[in-house]
């Protein structure tokens, strides 16, 4: 009986990894897929991010590190506000999240969004691609679209399952139980693993979508990345690496780009 147990909680397992993608409703925009296995609360993801994010805020600000130029923090918030609201789109649930914008004086070309709509944003992203508003919302609406595709959920799903597969598995059919730490360490793991190229990509098409229906030009990040290219000359074969490579992402995102310029074209029109 315990084999036959092992064996039922096996090939659920095995059948979680190979769930479908529930793809968006058709409507304007991009189509993009949001992975279907999401064995972990949502709240212990965004819980976790949320502290990892209040401690980085804490160890910039004891620096002197935290929001120092008031300029450039009004315009990174002002352009992620503008973004946030159309993410409902992708997910519903996040007009409930509590949302932050920070930015941390620091040369690294950085920024993220953590689960739960924690932004933070670095200097020398700004400042050393010398980004125009258009392609600083390409780069902020990437972020923000890993968080609204719960890609970091989806990692510590993927990590849990890897790592503990029959006995999660089992605990998902009351055949067993998972402790609080296996859990937790999932939870860190969604927040340092890195994205798939498949998140990555996605994350580019919601990003310009956020971008057009904001009002900004979504054909900026064509030039972003090609600014990324020419500040990252040496980086690893696409096959080497989790991030698409320069040229694909940008290919990537000049074919959807006629799905977006209508939205963007309607949106500069409403602001006239």
């Amino acid at each position: 009986m315990f084999h036959a147990i092992r064996a039922f909680a096996l090939s659920i397992a095995l059948a979680c990894v190979a769930l479908p993608l529930a793809a968006q409703p058709a409507e304007a925009g991009v189509q993009v897929r949001k992975p279907k296995l999401m064995l972990v609360p949502e709240s212990m993801v965004n819980g976790t991010a949320a502290q990892q994010y209040l401690q980085m805020k804490q160890r910039a600000a004891s620096r002197g590190l935290l929001n120092r130029d008031t300029a450039q923090v009004q315009r990174v918030r002002a352009i992620a506000q503008r973004l946030i609201p159309h993410g409902r789109r992708f997910n519903a649930e996040a007009g409930n999240w509590a949302w932050e914008v920070n930015v941390i004086d620091s040369p690294a070309i950085n920024a993220f969004c953590m689960p739960g709509g924690k932004i933070m944003v670095f200097r020398g992203l700004v400042e050393k691609l010398q980004l125009t508003d258009d392609e600083l919302a390409a780069v902020i609406g990437h972020e923000i679209a890993h968080a609204l595709l719960q890609h970091g959920r989806a990692r510590m799903s993927e990590a849990l399952l890897k790592n503990v597969g029959v006995n999660l598995a089992a605990m998902y059919f009351g055949l067993g139980d998972l402790g609080a730490a296996a859990l937790s360490q999932a939870a860190q793991l969604a927040i340092t693993l890195p994205y798939s190229r498949s998140h990555e990509t996605d994350a580019d098409l919601v990003g310009i979508e956020l971008a057009a229906r904001a009002g900004y030009d979504p054909r900026a990040a064509v030039t972003l990345w090609q600014k990324m290219a020419a500040a990252s000359r040496g980086q690893p074969p696409q096959f080497l690496s989790t991030h698409p490579g320069h040229a694909n992402r940008i290919r990537e995102i000049e074919a959807n780009l006629p799905k977006v310029m209508p939205l963007y074209e309607q949106s500069a029109k409403a602001a006239r």
